[in-house]
């Protein structure tokens, strides 16, 4: 009889889970960490319901917004709001409920902080990318791609660096052209809703995590936290997994945990060992999340608002969106530069860009800074991804690192925990 071992309970592997779930599978999701959710999780900081990190998704991430709503279909854990971008006094795009790209199009003869030959010079860029299907050169950063369309600069530091960095967690100058432009192609110039930003109103936890481990639980799905799988051993009949707890006997696994750790959970199986080589050659870059506390008027001019001055590139209104009154999260993608800084230094720091831009901002009660120095890898041009079906069949691997259009996003991760659980639905 099938059952399937999930390694690691994040969204790579509750999307797994649910899928299989659906399809009557058993299967044990164990998850060395007391709460389910990986990199998108709730975090209880000194009372206060925080995330571990500030993510957003947009309307073109299909597949982890159906997951949301097939698991929680009478919640409504997120806000949908048509594409606006704003930097704090220097730049606002709006987009009108129009079809791409003409929603962009409208939007850009209409923002704020451009001129006219910015304005045209986006949107010949734009259509340039339709006629040329989002293909980018071969090893062609975005940096280069932006110098070889003649972006002027206005263009660059306002629009598509931080759309750069936001979706690719990677500066520019070495991010991979031909993934940014796959993201350009399905959020800018997808069907209906596709560049719709999706911010969350609840934590990360309540918001897939929770209501996902119900759904698993409530059909054949056992979730097991604060389980730590040592190592993974073939049997005559499948798989070996020795954890912390015991030993679970299974007929697949699903290895949905951090890449660093997978390799070492294959000792014993030399049939992966190229595979383990392949993943130590991932270059990470860190997330820093800094959560400043003040008075509940503190209110900030858009749900997000997005800064050129630096530490942070966004700050989100908790306020606005989830309710905590005063509550500003700040974020600092590819944060290479910070993510070693005191952590009071780092909220003084955040606070004064705050203030250079809100007028008679009080001091802040309370801050938190969270930082992912793993949060991502660097999405840079020529890495090898690897498949999510390995050398060694029945063992397969999940996560937001393996083989995708799309960067290490929530998107990544559950599309590859859905081809996962495929995979063993079709050994049966």
């Amino acid at each position: 009889m099938t059952h399937a071992a999930i390694i690691g309970g994040g969204w790579a592997g509750l999307a797994a889970a649910v899928t299989l779930a659906d399809a009557g599978i058993p299967h044990t999701v164990l998850e060395a960490a007391k709460s389910l959710g990986g990199r998108a999780r709730r975090v209880d900081v000194d009372g206060r319901v925080l995330d571990n990190g500030l993510h957003i998704l947009i309307g073109a991430y299909r597949e982890t917004l159906a997951l949301v709503r097939k698991v929680a279909p009478a919640a409504a854990p997120y806000r949908r709001l048509p594409l606006t971008l704003e930097i704090a006094g220097r730049f606002r795009l709006s987009c009108p409920n129009l079809p791409a790209p003409l929603h962009l199009l409208a939007g850009l003869a209409r923002a704020r902080g451009l001129d006219w030959a910015d304005r045209f010079a986006a949107a010949r860029f734009m259509i340039g990318q339709r006629a040329a299907g989002f293909r980018a050169r071969a090893g062609e950063t975005v940096e280069a791609l932006l110098e070889r369309t003649r972006q002027p600069q206005r263009n660059r530091a306002f629009l598509w660096e931080p759309l750069c960095i936001a979706a690719l967690n990677t500066p520019p100058a070495e991010a991979d052209a031909q993934v940014f432009l796959h993201v350009m192609r399905d959020g800018l110039n997808g069907g209906a809703g596709a560049s719709d930003l999706v911010l969350p109103t609840t934590d990360f936890g309540a918001m897939l995590p929770d209501p996902a481990a119900a759904y698993i639980t409530a059909r054949s799905g056992t979730i097991r936290t604060g389980c730590m799988v040592k190592s993974i051993a073939r049997t005559g009949s499948g798989f070996l997994v020795r954890n912390s707890e015991d030993e679970l006997a299974c007929t697949h696994v699903i290895c949905a945990t951090d890449p660093a750790r997978a390799g070492s959970l294959w000792r014993e199986l030399p049939e992966l060992a190229a595979l383990a080589a392949s993943l130590e050659t991932l270059r990470y870059l860190p997330i820093v999340s800094v959560y400043l506390q003040y008075t509940a008027a503190v209110r900030l001019s858009s749900p997000m608002v997005g800064f050129v001055d630096g530490p942070a590139q966004w700050a989100f209104d908790r306020g606005a969106l989830c309710g905590q009154h005063g509550l500003i999260g700040a974020v600092a993608s590819a944060a290479v530069d910070l993510d070693r800084m005191a952590g009071d230094a780092l909220a003084a720091d955040v606070d004064n860009q705050l203030r250079r831009h809100i007028p008679h901002l009080p001091v802040p009660e309370w801050h938190r800074v969270i930082t992912e120095r793993r949060a991502t890898f660097a999405c840079v041009p020529g890495m090898a991804r690897p498949p999510q079906r390995t050398a060694l069949p029945r063992l397969l691997l999940a996560g937001d690192y393996t083989a995708s259009d799309y960067p290490a996003t929530l998107e990544a991760a559950v599309r590859s925990g859905i081809v996962c659980a495929h995979a063993v639905m079709a050994d049966r």
